[in-house]
């Protein structure tokens, strides 16, 4: 068979590297060709664009890079229709992964989507379209499938979610550790990975640090960000150390964590570390987004637990004085250690059911493609 995966940033890549290694095995004469990076092309696609190129985020940077992504969808197009592919796989990023499927379905090709939009938060009345032009929807979050079925009368697929997966076989390797002869328990630092988020909570999240003496506090560097953009918000705190593309090996050390909302707090939790969930944008960005979000949290732990299980302290919630209390409760708290362990249990084993996600998403594409 032939497949033509897009996906438009990194952790697109990464899922989608696995997908391609378990359909592989299925499909033992598959031909993929991909828009993805390094991670898809080293498990067997060919790449035609590296979502470096495509990483267009925010509103005004989309309308002033509005050329440059027309001018990629009518590339992606024409690309598509010369590949000839059986199946366009497409994971994830939905402003464009959307558009794509919509013409493929005019054009008459087979449309498979790994990785729902996050419709149920918002922009729901995208979810008309989408049943028309996708024909096999796998979901990683498993509230999304009674979603789409209760509200939408769509039967999709849910596979679990593939940062299982990423996390153990992390879990189970052989890693150096982040902060090598670490004399102090860790406090990782997960402040986002873009410049605004950053800037406004990472200088909360440092004041804590002076609380807390006895432990060595260690900021995860965004890959995106120079280590110049960091220095002058480091610089008042000595005792905060920074790694940079180890963020897993950090949360294998770290004995708490305050994590931006986000995939973060997922991985965070994953790894069993207790955290703390920090969200605080402008205060014009937060109201339209309150107004526009129809979610109960904004950590997708709590989201997929359906209660409160990790704190999240969002807006004016998130100053030093609260961060500290928080720390200070996870970090000696016993009873809420130990049920925080057992909801993390509960979560991971809600999202690895019947196996990993990627070998799941596979085998259902190939069961699809054989009806």
């Amino acid at each position: 068979m032939r497949y033509y995966f897009i996906a438009g940033e990194a952790s697109g890549d990464l899922h989608g590297s696995n997908l391609i290694k378990e359909l592989t095995k299925l499909d033992t004469s598959a031909t993929i060709r991909c828009w993805g990076g390094d991670l898809m092309q080293q498990a067997g696609g060919e790449l035609v664009k590296h979502y470096r190129e495509l990483a267009f985020m925010g509103f005004v940077e989309v309308i002033s890079n509005l050329g440059t992504i027309m001018a990629n969808l009518r590339f992606c197009k024409e690309d598509i229709l010369q590949f000839k592919p059986d199946t366009l796989v497409l994971i994830d990023y939905p402003g464009f992964n959307l558009r794509i499927a919509e013409w493929a379905h005019k054009q008459g090709i087979k449309v498979v989507f790994y990785i729902s939009p996050q419709v149920w938060a918002w922009k729901e009345n995208r979810v008309k379209k989408m049943r028309i032009t996708i024909d096999e929807m796998l979901v990683i979050l498993p509230f999304e499938k009674d979603y789409y079925k209760n509200k939408w009368n769509w039967e999709v697929d849910y596979v679990g979610h593939p940062l299982v997966e990423v996390v153990e076989s992390f879990q189970n390797g052989n890693h150096p550790p982040a902060i090598p002869n670490a004399t102090k328990p860790i406090i990782a630092v997960l402040p986002g990975s873009r410049k605004q988020e950053i800037l406004k909570k990472l200088p909360i999240m440092l004041e804590v640090a002076r609380s807390f003496p006895d432990h060595q506090f260690v900021v995860a560097k965004a890959p995106g960000q120079e280590d110049a953009f960091y220095e002058p918000l480091l610089a008042p705190y000595p005792n905060v150390t920074s790694v940079r593309s180890q963020t897993y090996a950090l949360l294998m050390q770290s004995s708490a964590a305050m994590v931006t909302s986000g995939t973060a707090t997922l991985e965070t939790a994953l790894f069993g570390v207790p955290e703390v969930v920090c969200y605080k944008g402008s205060n014009i960005s937060y109201q339209i987004a309150k107004r526009l979000i129809k979610v109960k949290y904004i950590s997708l732990v709590n989201l997929i637990m359906d209660k409160l299980v990790v704190k999240e302290l969002i807006q004016q919630d998130l100053t030093p004085q609260n961060l500290v209390k928080e720390l200070n409760d996870l970090l000696n708290d016993t009873s809420r250690r130990q049920q925080l362990q057992s909801d993390y249990a509960a979560l991971k084993h809600l999202l690895g059911q019947g196996g990993h996600a990627s070998a799941k998403a596979a085998k259902k594409i190939v069961e699809f493609l054989n009806r």
